[in-house]
């Protein structure tokens, strides 16, 4: 039986990813913020269902929280199978245009950066000399990393960062476990970005498929780097529905 850590798990991916991991038979720990109501109600209805999950709370973005959880979950698993580090924020509630410069902040900069990229390795760091044969970790990235403008440019780079974080872990921690990636293209979420409802109805029409992504949709591929994909390593993968294809102008299919 798999034992699995996912990180940013109260809601969104996070979430969608529990839900994966426990219909595939695995044990799970679920982190979220400590105090975070929506985290500590979704493991007591996991609980209450009979699933092998418990609560591991702690703040990815500061290192004492993440080696208390890390320790946490190996007194309760003592090695991990995958490790799925999706924690992660944009650092506003709006969309900040890439000419506004003087909208980032150094607050912005360094909420992303210490959640997105500093907590992202603080995990791994943490987890590896506790990761079975063979382990999976996944990155959540973003394909706002990969040449995409995002919620802001804050963002787009630090995501970029975990691409590039992704490759040079795999170097880090090869042969003995796996380190791949997913970059997301919008998907559905509760995050409070002003405007949100317009960019996914937009970003639905420009996207190959006519869609954006659910949580879910990101899920089955965390789910498959984690556990299944035993040949890939150091590797990024786009979820975007076709929408990095789409020609730029007005919509239309390229």
């Amino acid at each position: 039986m798999s034992r699995v850590l996912v990180t940013g798990a109260a809601s969104g991916i996070g979430k969608a990813c529990v839900e994966r991991f426990i219909a595939a038979g695995c044990r799970v720990a679920v982190n979220f913020l400590p105090g975070d109501e929506r985290g500590k109600h979704f493991v007591a209805s996991l609980t209450a269902e009979g699933y092998d999950v418990f609560g591991a709370p702690g703040d990815i973005s500061d290192e004492p929280s993440v080696l208390a959880m890390i320790e946490s979950v190996v007194d309760r698993f003592g090695k991990l199978d995958a490790l799925v580090c999706n924690a992660g924020t944009p650092g506003v509630t709006h969309v900040i245009p890439s000419s506004r410069l003087d909208l980032l902040t150094d607050d912005v900069w360094e909420k992303v950066w210490r959640t997105n990229v500093l907590g992202t390795f603080w995990c791994v760091r943490a987890a590896k000399d506790h990761l079975a044969d063979g382990a999976g970790v996944v990155n959540t990235a973003s394909l706002a990393g990969l040449d995409a403008p995002g919620s802001s440019m804050a963002y787009a780079a630090s995501k970029a960062a975990v691409v590039n974080l992704t490759k040079n872990l795999a170097r880090a921690l090869g042969p003995h476990a796996r380190v791949n990636a997913v970059a997301p293209g919008l998907v559905t979420s509760d995050w409070p970005l002003e405007g949100i409802a317009a960019r996914e109805e937009a970003t639905a029409q420009a996207a190959l498929l006519n869609r954006v992504s659910a949580p879910d949709d990101i899920a089955g591929v965390i789910e498959f780097l984690a556990l299944h994909a035993t040949t890939m390593t150091g590797q990024t993968l786009t979820v975007d529905g076709g929408f990095s294809l789409a020609d730029p102008r007005a919509g239309s299919r390229v």
